[in-house]
């Protein structure tokens, strides 16, 4: 009998024993929260950081520049960035690593209206073309347009800022580069000008992932980056099996994005979330970042191990 009584009392003990403690896990995301970012909010509401023993916080920043200047700096623990500016910060001396993949495709493309003259990117020639950031943008419209034998110095590029819809439409420009598929495309057909997009993969740029998470070097072998990766996947699987219960809990979660155009985007974007978030395709890497250096983006090819990996 003692034996037995203190089986029991070493059992009670361990039950009444409290959780170990969540570890905070600050998330800096690329810009306002739309549905891009649905994996990290359907994990966060669904409690699938919790169970890999986080407490994520999900930030958006004053100024879409800062989130990986700030990881950099070890101000946060990781940031939703994107492949092609990858590139630009490690190319200027901040010491990021890519982690995971949110997004496994392309969404920046090159829009016209579809009622408009452009009927196909010859048809750009001598005319205006709007873009939000350069460098990247003008290296893929560049690319674009060669492809049609038409120089860059054949059309006028303007800095729309981010106001790439509203330019299109007001006759401002005939055209414009680095609008999303799942975005843009939808605020045009809700406004009465359905436009047309053309795609950069179809146009010799070559395939890249859109939205990645990235960390600071020095947190490679941080254990949560891993957890954290596990509940971005279980996440993108509970989605892709239940799209309409997933745009419930996100508009849930999130209801001044409850609306006709981010239920549009929802349905647009749930086809290219990477269903392996950690996945890394390294060819794929280093095929862009011999496009960037071709195209005089940046100097030199770091070694894809110094700011991309596979997290084990």
């Amino acid at each position: 009998m003692p034996k037995i009584l203190t089986l029991v009392l070493l059992a009670l003990a361990v039950c009444a024993r409290p959780a170990a403690a969540e570890e905070r896990l600050t998330i800096m995301l690329d810009w306002f929260v739309n549905p891009d970012h649905a994996p990290l909010i359907i994990a966060k509401e669904r409690g699938l950081f919790r169970d890999e023993g986080l407490a994520v916080e999900l930030i958006a920043p004053a100024d879409p520049n800062d989130p990986p200047k700030l990881v950099a700096a070890g101000k946060a623990d990781l940031a939703i960035s994107y492949q092609p500016q990858l590139y630009l910060q490690v190319a200027q001396g901040l010491p990021l690593l890519r982690i995971a993949t949110i997004i496994g495709t392309p969404l920046a493309s090159l829009v016209v209206l579809d009622k408009g003259p452009v009927r196909t990117i010859a048809d750009l020639k001598g005319r205006k073309i709007g873009y939000s950031v350069g460098g990247f943008e003008e290296a893929l419209l560049a690319t674009m347009l060669g492809n049609h034998k038409i120089a860059a110095t054949d059309v006028t590029l303007i800095n729309v800022n981010f106001a790439l819809s509203p330019a299109l439409l007001s006759g401002q420009v005939d055209a414009v580069i680095g609008a999303f598929r799942n975005f843009e495309l939808n605020q045009l057909a809700l406004e009465g000008a359905p436009g047309r997009a053309f795609f950069p993969e179809e146009e010799g740029v070559p395939p890249y992932d859109e939205l990645i998470v990235v960390a600071a070097r020095e947190r490679a072998g941080d254990t949560r980056l891993r957890r954290f990766v596990n509940a971005i996947e279980r996440a993108t699987m509970w989605l892709i099996n239940h799209p309409e219960e997933g745009w419930r809990t996100f508009a849930a979660a999130h209801p001044d994005l409850d609306d006709e155009l981010n239920r549009r985007a929802w349905r647009d974007t749930l086809a290219r979330f990477a269903l392996r978030p950690a996945a890394l395709d390294r060819a794929r890497y280093e095929r862009f970042a011999a496009f960037l250096k071709e195209r005089g983006l940046i100097k030199e090819i770091s070694p894809l191990a110094s700011y991309a990996i596979e997290l084990q």
